[in-house]
């Protein structure tokens, strides 16, 4: 079984989101983690780029296949993790420490159409 942290926002397409303030740390959940296998390569945007929420941001490649990421919400991404960029292997590691992107809410109102924990849970079949 995947894990699945509580207190997270998740997106229907394996993003989770961490929310302080206006901002959030934004992530691939454990599950899209261990359906990839090991995760070999992270295309992130750059520091500045404008978010949309449900479109694509970036991909991650794994040996076994690439998925595109897509964003949970509207926003400007104020940091990545560079971290993931030189070892992206980290997101198997840990997928919910290894956050991708920090970005600056456009519309808080959009966490509203995210998920909790439980309802994250009943999609990870």
């Amino acid at each position: 079984m995947s894990k699945v942290v509580k207190g997270l926002y998740y997106a229907n397409s394996h993003e989770w989101l961490q929310l302080s303030g206006d901002t959030a740390l934004v992530g691939i959940t454990d599950f899209a983690q261990s359906q990839l296998g090991t995760v070999v390569f992270v295309d992130l945007p750059e520091v500045g780029a404008k978010l949309i929420k449900g479109k694509e941001f970036g991909a991650v490649e794994s040996v076994k296949a690439a998925s595109d990421l897509y964003s949970p919400v509207s926003g400007t991404v104020i940091a990545i993790n560079e971290v993931l960029v030189g070892d992206p292997e980290q997101i198997n590691h840990d997928a919910f420490s290894s956050w991708m992107l920090k970005v600056k809410l456009a519309n808080p109102k959009e966490l509203a159409t995210l998920l909790d924990d439980q309802g994250y849970l009943a999609i990870c079949h």
